[in-house]
């Protein structure tokens, strides 16, 4: 089965040694999380989230939108 982060990489041309140091990560941790072998923490999803400009969703099969989501506004309302 082919996972989003492979796909996500392949999209954009990138080894899986690259996507290993934007993750700070060993490689053969990075090919584990591609291969579905082991499941990467949240904040290596997340990283990679902003890395390729989708959401946490997308890359964990939650939504097939890979567009990331609006952010709200923060103004107060009284």
């Amino acid at each position: 089965m082919r996972t989003r982060l492979r796909e996500l990489r392949e999209d954009n041309d990138l080894t899986q040694e690259e996507c290993a140091k934007i993750a700070y990560i060993a490689k053969n941790s990075y090919i584990r999380y591609e291969r579905g072998e082991r499941i990467p923490p949240l904040d290596t999803i997340a990283l990679f989230a902003k890395f390729y400009k989708t959401s946490i969703d997308y890359i964990s099969y939650l939504t097939d939108e890979k567009e990331p989501y609006p952010k709200k506004s923060k103004i107060a309302t009284l």
